[in-house]
């Protein structure tokens, strides 16, 4: 059995869980343990249990975000240690890219990252197939000795017959189509609009850092409406509300005003799927062309959103 030490930043602690979740089936087979920080019990000495963790793992995951790379004591210490570790060959490293930051210049770049290419997880149309992607670079990762061997009750030549077609040549071509329930597609779109929500927040937060003339305030109406307002030197340059509405099915609309009644909107994004994921779809009354034909990710969505209230200020 391999163990997984996570070095992370507690604000990706959302993400670190799901990873977690999606290890689950390497778990059950007995192939891997997990540790974090998170685990430390009352009355443990904290430096000491992450240490001894640390120095017992043969996999370390460096869980990379810009929260991560802003973080003294995951820079200084579990990174540092863990690179030290790897280039002795008593542990191996590997970067799992959660948020989009510049990861490239650190002194982990040279390494291999999941998922696929470095392509941040929450860039994905479909964070579970981004999940699923660190899940089998991990599964490759391990040492051959701790690699889960598929149940087999037989033995002598059939077994040994059963281990080659195992072993042996197939097909890629192995996804089944997915369904998709009211709940599941209700579950999805709320995530999107807290995510949302959190991303014009911390958006609205940095413009005005970087801009000192311009001030973003974001208010959260209720558990359905947010709004966002950017003033240029004390006046209102844009403005809209985002919220929760069931117009043409349920969606997320955007409105470029605000104090409105809410029944009038300039877009809209409604949950779709195709064979394999969920995703969000923009109604193109803002802008035609690929717009209105992508598969938006919650981040896409944002991003899209965010765009519309920001134009004015660009041009």
């Amino acid at each position: 059995m391999s163990s997984l030490f996570f070095s992370y930043s507690h604000k990706d602690e959302a993400l670190r869980d799901r990873l977690e979740e999606h290890l689950a089936a390497l778990k059950r087979e007995g192939a891997i343990s997990t540790w974090h920080d998170r685990r430390i019990t009352a009355g443990d000495v904290l430096g000491q249990r992450i240490d001894e963790n640390l120095e017992s793992a043969d996999i370390v995951l460096l869980l990379v975000s810009p929260a991560f790379l802003a973080s003294d004591y995951c820079h200084e210490v579990e990174m540092q240690r863990a690179l030290a570790r790897h280039e002795e060959g008593t542990a191996r490293v590997i970067p799992v890219i959660l948020r989009p930051c510049d990861w490239q210049h650190s002194p982990f770049a040279h390494l291999l990252a999941a998922p696929t290419d470095g392509k941040p997880i929450t860039k994905w149309a479909n964070e579970d197939e981004a999940f699923l992607d660190v899940v089998q670079k991990i599964r490759a990762a391990l040492p051959a000795t701790h690699r889960p061997e598929i149940a087999n009750p037989r033995s002598g030549a059939g077994a040994a017959e059963q281990t080659a077609v195992r072993s042996g040549p197939r097909s890629s071509n192995l996804r089944l189509r997915k369904s998709f329930t009211d709940a599941d597609r209700d579950g999805f779109l709320d995530e999107a609009f807290a995510f949302m929500a959190r991303f014009f927040e911390n958006s609205l937060a940095e413009l005005g850092k970087r801009n000192r003339n311009i001030e973003g305030r974001f208010r959260q109406l209720d558990g359905t409406r947010f709004t966002a307002v950017v003033y240029e030197s004390g006046a209102t340059q844009a403005q809209c509300t985002i919220s929760l509405g069931d117009h043409f099915g349920r969606g997320i609309n955007y409105s470029n005003s605000v104090g409105g009644t809410g029944n009038s909107y300039n877009e809209m994004l409604t949950v779709e799927h195709d064979e394999q994921h969920l995703y969000l779809k923009a109604m193109g009354m803002w802008m035609m062309g690929s717009e209105r034909d992508a598969q938006l990710s919650a981040e896409g969505a944002a991003e899209y959103f965010w765009s519309m209230l920001i134009e004015p200020l660009q041009h």
